[in-house]
């Protein structure tokens, strides 16, 4: 039975691990992915990548899934599935990233499988 914390971890890993290779060792990270004319473009969307991977594998670690955390990891893979095979398959960037997008699909699915599973209780704010 799959968990959202389980979940939140996995993504976190992978987005984490992601974002902070270029931050760490961007000739390899070009090597894999293809020349890039903007590294300061690939400097910010890899910090993103980054925050988003911490925030969902504090979340995960600490069973504090929430409904938000949820969506955001749903969302922000959605966006990037998008992304990797818009400018792929328009020979904008290397097709390896369509190998991300599959990463990504298959986030989404483990998302939606796990459903509410483990998800963190809120309790509503007193006014």
């Amino acid at each position: 039975m799959i968990r959202v914390t389980f979940v939140a971890i996995l993504q976190g890993i992978y987005w984490a691990v992601t974002g902070i290779w270029p931050l760490l060792h961007m000739p390899s990270f070009l090597w894999v992915t293809g020349p890039k004319n903007d590294l300061w473009l690939v400097r910010t969307v890899a910090v993103l990548i980054l925050a988003i991977g911490l925030i969902l594998l504090a979340a995960g670690f600490r069973k504090r899934v929430t409904e938000e955390i949820k969506w955001l990891g749903i969302l922000s893979a959605a966006g990037l599935i998008l992304i990797d095979v818009y400018y792929s398959l328009a020979d904008v960037i290397s097709n390896i990233y369509l190998l991300d997008a599959v990463g990504e699909f298959i986030l989404i699915v483990l998302w939606l499988l796990a459903g509410r599973k483990g998800m963190a209780i809120v309790k509503e704010a007193e006014h």
